[in-house]
């Protein structure tokens, strides 16, 4: 597996960056987002995360994905406006990418090489889909999408992580 933290995406603005410049060296919970999905409002306890953490070197990183019938169609600017009006998102969002299939981002390449607690690793099988990665960019956890953010088994690999 290459070291995930030097793994090359552009923000949703369009600036290249990496996944570690992007968690800045925090514990981050890694979630594929949508804006037109069932798991959508998903997003109100993900902010609350990110502002709960953050000051403990904590953030949310979103990879906005269109892969699951079309649910996420916006340009960049229409999901920024979207999750910033809807949800007042301030986590980083990156641009739009594929979590499956032959176009897979390399860092979704990474993620999905991890199980989730029964075991079974492999393609994203939603929207909200997260994953727990250590600030050394180890994945140490991965969460189906209806795991809510507010889930004791989810914050408490969140807590584990920060207390490393």
């Amino acid at each position: 597996m290459s070291d995930l933290l030097d793994l090359s995406v552009n923000t949703l603005g369009g600036e290249a960056a990496t996944f570690g410049g992007l968690t800045g060296g925090r514990v981050a919970l890694v979630v594929n987002v949508a804006s037109r999905c069932g798991l959508t409002p998903q997003y109100t306890g993900l902010e609350a995360l990110h502002e709960e953490l953050a000051g403990r070197g904590f953030t949310v990183l979103g990879f906005p994905c269109n892969q699951f019938m079309g649910q996420e169609p916006g340009t960049a600017e229409e999901i920024a406006e979207f999750c910033s009006a809807t949800y007042g998102v301030t986590f980083p969002l990156t641009e739009k990418i594929e979590v499956n299939g032959p176009g897979r981002h390399p860092i979704y390449q990474a993620l999905t090489e991890t199980a989730d607690s029964t075991g079974t690793a492999g393609d994203i099988t939603w929207n909200f889909e997260k994953f727990v990665v250590g600030a050394d960019g180890r994945v140490l956890g991965r969460f189906r999408p209806g795991v809510e953010p507010a889930d004791p088994e989810l914050r408490a690999t969140i807590e584990q992580a920060l207390s490393a």
